[in-house]
């Protein structure tokens, strides 16, 4: 049903704008300097050889290690923990209004001349939220009960992930704003694309890792075998 109602709400709203919203025709945009795929991949080349392209390009890729377990990992713990996956599932709705007034709030505070700031801000509160997501991993098994889980438990969740999505969106919205300010007009397109295109991997490859990690870095103990076993693989967690 939700995704029958936002799908149906895409395809009024964007019907509405192909029939409605007219082209201005006196305003000619500037053509972009590049013609064809080839001088485009040259021109990626040499911005990606600007030493301060480099050094931005290190930064975002390495700046979400930090947070990458807790985003990736969170939500695959609840679940093992018996979090439901639909009560899980429907604690993204309320996070749909904030997802929607947030960048609009944020974008007063990326608009001036450094962008970043609102980047570098929001960093150290995601990380403490890192060790949040955590104890709410901890405390599941503790507040359990046969019913399920008590509302106040959900309460805090919900809480844990609205404040997660104000950091981060404080940290999206920024690198946007700051991609938006240093790209090259005559190239914006070719020089927005490669920008972006950095901080989406910034932000998947440590995700990738951290799930990869998930099953060596975890220590298991079996109870009811004879002797001690670790579990450590998955063949002795079977035995």
């Amino acid at each position: 049903d939700f995704l029958f109602f936002w799908g149906a709400v895409f395809l009024v709203t964007t019907t509405l704008v192909a029939f409605l919203k007219k082209e201005d025709q006196e305003l000619i945009p500037a053509k972009e300097e590049t013609k064809g795929i080839t001088d485009t991949y040259r021109l990626l080349f040499s911005i990606i050889k600007m030493p301060a392209v480099l050094t931005f390009c290190l930064l975002i890729l390495t700046s979400k290690v930090g947070f990458s377990a807790a985003d990736a990992v969170t939500g695959l713990k609840l679940v093992e923990e018996g979090v439901p996956k639909e009560h899980l599932a429907l604690l993204a709705v309320p996070m749909v209004p904030l997802q929607i007034i947030l960048p609009l709030i944020i974008s007063k505070y990326t608009a001036g001349p450094q962008p970043l700031n609102t980047f570098y801000k929001a960093m150290p509160y995601r990380l403490l939220l890192g060790l949040e997501f955590a104890f709410l991993v901890w405390w599941a098994p503790k507040v359990k009960h046969e019913g399920g889980f008590p509302l106040y438990y959900y309460a805090v969740v919900v809480l844990s992930y609205a404040l997660h999505q104000i950091t981060l969106y404080s940290m999206y919205v920024a690198i946007m704003a700051f991609n938006a300010k240093v790209s090259d007009p005559l190239i914006g397109g070719t020089y927005m694309t490669l920008l972006n295109t950095v901080s989406n991997l910034g932000g998947n490859w440590p995700s990738t890792v951290a799930l990869w990690l998930v099953d060596p870095l975890t220590v298991k103990e079996c109870e009811g075998a004879q002797g001690h076993h670790t579990c450590a693989t998955a063949a002795a967690a079977e035995v």
